[in-house]
């Protein structure tokens, strides 16, 4: 039994030791993983007071294939039944690492060359904070960068929410998201 155990030690030794791929990762300087969502990232409409300013964000890590990048941020306790789509930006370049803040200007003007901002549930393209009804429980808000396998999606401007994200799920290669919190 000895030699036997012996014989699977040196063998368990001899083994290449692999390291795990470092997992793909998103996070943002402004918004921490479930915490409170800062003033300057509430939307400025529909009884809210806010700055309406998209957040920084970073990712590392992505799959080794990816060939563009999209960025969502969905609110699944808005109380419509479906949802609530806050921003989807697509067609980001591959060697895209993050958006600084402020990316989600409607005109665009902050978000990288060639990339779309498709029309969020406010009825507009561009980022739009958080807002949930008074006295409603803190909302969550779900950021995510998808890496993509191709390099655009066929998508315009008008895209809905629903429609972007089924061509992110078909596309994806990979996923990172973290959670901020809302509440009025």
């Amino acid at each position: 039994m000895r030699r036997l155990m012996g014989s699977m030690l040196g063998v368990l030794l001899a083994m290449p030791v692999t390291a795990p791929a470092a997992e793909f990762q998103l996070t943002s300087p402004t918004i921490k993983d479930h915490a409170t969502i800062g003033n300057q990232h509430v939307f400025n409409g529909f009884g809210c007071t806010g700055q309406n300013v998209s957040p920084a964000l970073r990712w590392e890590h992505a799959p080794k294939d990816t060939k563009s990048f999209a960025v969502t941020v969905y609110d699944p306790d808005a109380p419509t039944g479906s949802g609530w789509w806050h921003w989807l930006v697509f067609n980001l370049p591959p060697g895209t690492t993050g958006l600084p803040e402020g990316a989600g200007k409607v005109d665009g003007a902050g978000a990288p060359e060639g990339s779309i901002q498709s029309m969020t549930d406010f009825g507009q393209p561009g980022f739009g904070g958080p807002c949930p009804p008074p006295g409603d429980k803190p909302h969550r808000y779900i950021f995510t960068v998808f890496a993509l396998k191709v390099d655009q999606l066929p998508l315009k401007k008008d895209a809905s929410g629903a429609m972007v994200g089924y061509y992110l799920n078909q596309n994806a290669l990979g996923k990172a998201s973290f959670t901020g919190m809302y509440g009025r």
